[in-house]
C-alpha cells in the first residue's frame, strides 16, 4: 500500500472510532442526563431548573473571551502533526497554554464584577437561596476548565478523539450518580454544584495527564518560538472566530435571558427540559461530524481540495438524512415524552414545538459545511456573517417574544438564519474553498427539503391519529416515525452515489472500530 493510501485508511479508521465511540458516549450521557434530569425536576423547584440554565448562559457570555481560540490552535497543529515536527508543535501547545491562563483570568475577573447585577438578569428570585454561592460555584467551574483542558487539544487533532470521550464519559457518568444521590438524599442544590465542580476538575486533569504520558516532548523544556509570520497567522484566526464566536454567544446564550425577562424565570424552567433533550441529541449527533473533523483536516493539511468534494458530499447526505429523521422524530415525540417525564405542566404549545424542530433541522444541514470550513481553517473570509445573523437574531427575538412569548424568541432565530447563513455558508465554501460552482450542491439542497417534508407532512398525518395516554402515543409515534421517515428516504435516496458511499462508510466502521488500539 502506498503511503497516500495508508494515510486515508488511518483518516477512515480514525475517523470511524472517533464518531462511534463519541456517539455511543453521549448517548449514555442522554440516558443518565435524563434520569438526573427527572430526579431534578421531582425534589428542586422549577425555580432552580430556571437558575441552572440562565447562569449557564451568562458563563456562555463571559465564554467569550475563548475568542474561538481552540479552534484556531487546532488548524495551527494539523500541518505540523502532519508533518511530524515536534519543536512547532511544541510552540504552539506553548502560546495555546498561555492564551488561556489570559481567558481564565478574565473570566474569573469579569464574572466577579457582574455579581452584583444577578438580580438584573434574573428577575424574580426570592426563592432562591445562596444565590450569590451558586454562582460563584458556576464560575469557579468554568475558570478552572480553562486551565487544563487546552492539552486535549492536541490528542484530538492526532485525530485521537476517542481518548478524550471516554474519559470525559467515565467522569460524568460517575458525576451524574453521585449528584442523583445527593439529590435524593439531601436536596441539595449546593452540594449538586460541588460535585460537578470536582468531577470537571479531575475529568481535565486525567486528560492533561494523558496527554502528557501519550506525548512526553509536552514535558521537555522548548526554547522553541513560532516565527513572526505564524503568529500573525494565528491572531488573525482567533480574530476571525472571535467574531464567530461573539455571533455564537448571542445567538445561542440569550435565549434564557431573554425568557427570563419578558417571560419570567418559571418560563426558562419549562423551556430547560425542552433544551434538554434537544440538546442533548444534537450532542450526540454533532459527535459524528466532530470525529471527521481532524481527518478532514489532515487531508487539507496533505492532500488538494479536489479530493475534498466528493468527501463532503457524502458527510452532506449523511447529515440531511439524520438530521431529517431527528427533526421529525423531535416535533412527534417531545410532547408525550415531556408529559410522561415531568408532566403536563411542563408542555410547550405545539406551535413552539414545531419552531424548535425546524431551528434543529436548519443547524443540522449547516453541520457539514461548517465542519469542513473550520477543520480548512477559512476562519478569516466569513468574520463578518456571525456578526450580521447575530444582530438579526437579537433584533428579531426582542421583537417577536413581546408578541408570541417564548414562541417569538425561536422565530428570530429562524429567521435570522434563513436570511444569513443558509445561503451564505454554501457560498463561501464552494467559491472559496472548492472553488467550484454551486449549483449541483442547491439542486441537492432542494432534492433533500422536498423528500424531507413530503416525510414530515405523512408522519405528522400518521401520528396525529394515535390516541391513548402519553406511553401508548410515545411508541407508536416513534415506530411510525423511524419506519415511514427512513422508508421514504430509502426510496427516495438509494439510487444515489452518496447513498452508496454511506453504506461503504457503516462498513468500514464495524470492521475498523476495533483496529486502532489504546494509545
Amino acid at each position: 500500500m502506498t503511503e497516500k493510501g495508508r494515510q486515508q485508511k488511518n483518516r477512515i479508521e480514525y475517523s470511524a472510532i472517533n464518531a462511534s465511540v463519541a456517539m455511543v458516549s453521549q448517548a449514555l450521557m442522554i440516558v443518565f442526563g435524563y434520569i438526573s434530569r427527572v430526579v431534578f425536576v421531582h425534589t428542586l423547584s422549577a425555580s432552580y431548573a430556571g437558575v441552572n440554565g440562565l447562569f449557564a448562559d451568562i458563563l456562555g457570555v463571559l465564554s467569550l473571551s475563548e475568542l474561538g481560540i481552540a479552534s484556531a490552535m487546532s488548524y495551527a497543529l494539523y500541518r505540523p502533526i502532519a508533518q511530524n515536527d515536534i519543536p512547532r508543535i511544541q510552540a504552539v501547545m506553548k502560546l495555546y497554554k498561555r492564551l488561556y491562563m489570559y481567558v481564565a483570568a478574565f473570566v474569573g475577573t469579569v464574572g466577579l464584577v457582574m455579581l452584583p447585577f444577578l438580580g438584573y438578569f434574573a428577575g424574580d428570585l426570592s426563592a432562591i437561596e445562596h444565590l450569590e454561592l451558586i454562582y460563584l460555584l458556576y464560575l469557579g467551574n468554568s475558570v478552572t476548565s480553562y486551565l487544563l483542558m487546552y492539552r486535549s487539544t492536541l490528542i484530538t487533532a492526532h485525530q485521537r478523539e476517542y481518548i478524550v470521550s471516554l474519559h470525559y464519559t467515565v467522569f460524568s457518568l460517575t458525576q451524574i450518580i453521585l449528584q442523583i444521590i445527593l439529590l435524593m438524599t439531601t436536596q441539595s442544590y449546593i452540594a449538586y454544584l460541588m460535585t460537578a465542580i470536582i468531577g470537571s476538575l479531575l475529568c481535565n486533569l486525567c486528560i492533561s495527564r494523558r496527554a502528557g504520558r501519550m506525548y512526553p516532548y509536552l514535558r521537555e523544556k522548548n526554547s522553541h518560538e513560532l516565527s513572526a509570520a505564524e503568529k500573525r497567522e494565528i491572531h488573525r484566526n482567533i480574530a476571525a472566530l472571535a467574531m464567530h464566536r461573539l455571533g455564537a454567544v448571542i445567538i445561542n446564550n440569550t435565549d434564557n435571558l431573554l425568557i427570563s425577562r419578558f417571560a419570567g424565570i418559571a418560563s426558562v424552567g419549562i423551556y430547560s427540559n425542552y433544551y434538554l433533550v434537544i440538546y442533548s441529541i444534537q450532542q450526540v449527533l454533532a459527535r459524528l461530524f466532530q470525529g471527521m473533523a481532524a481527518s478532514i483536516g489532515n487531508l487539507g493539511a496533505s492532500e488538494d481540495r479536489d479530493a475534498i468534494e466528493p468527501v463532503f458530499y457524502n458527510a452532506f447526505f449523511i447529515g440531511q438524512w439524520v438530521y431529517g429523521l431527528t427533526a421529525i422524530c423531535l416535533y412527534e415525540l417531545l410532547p408525550p415524552f415531556i408529559e410522561l417525564s415531568f408532566g403536563p405542566a411542563y408542555l410547550l404549545d405545539s406551535r413552539t414545538v414545531l419552531i424548535l424542530c425546524i431551528l434543529v433541522f436548519l443547524q443540522g444541514m449547516r453541520k457539514a459545511v461548517a465542519t469542513f470550513w473550520y477543520a480548512l481553517g477559512m476562519f478569516w473570509l466569513d468574520r463578518y456573517k456571525a456578526l450580521a445573523e447575530a444582530a438579526l437574531n437579537l433584533i428579531f427575538s426582542i421583537m417577536l417574544v413581546i408578541r408570541y412569548g417564548i414562541a417569538g424568541v425561536f422565530m428570530g432565530t429562524v429567521l435570522s438564519m434563513l436570511l444569513v447563513p443558509v445561503w451564505v455558508d454554501p457560498y463561501m465554501f464552494f467559491r472559496h474553498c472548492l472553488k467550484k460552482s454551486l449549483v449541483p450542491f442547491v439542486r441537492k439542497y432542494a432534492g433533500y427539503l422536498a423528500v424531507i417534508g413530503l416525510a414530515w407532512w405523512l408522519a405528522d398525518v400518521v401520528c396525529s391519529l394515535v390516541t391513548g395516554g402519553p406511553v401508548r402515543v410515545l411508541l407508536v409515534r416513534m415506530v411510525v416515525c423511524v419506519l415511514m421517515t427512513n422508508g421514504i428516504f430509502l426510496a427516495a435516496h438509494f439510487w444515489r452515489q452518496e447513498f452508496k458511499s454511506m453504506l461503504w462508510l457503516a462498513s468500514s466502521l464495524l470492521k475498523h472500530k476495533t483496529s486502532v488500539k489504546s494509545e
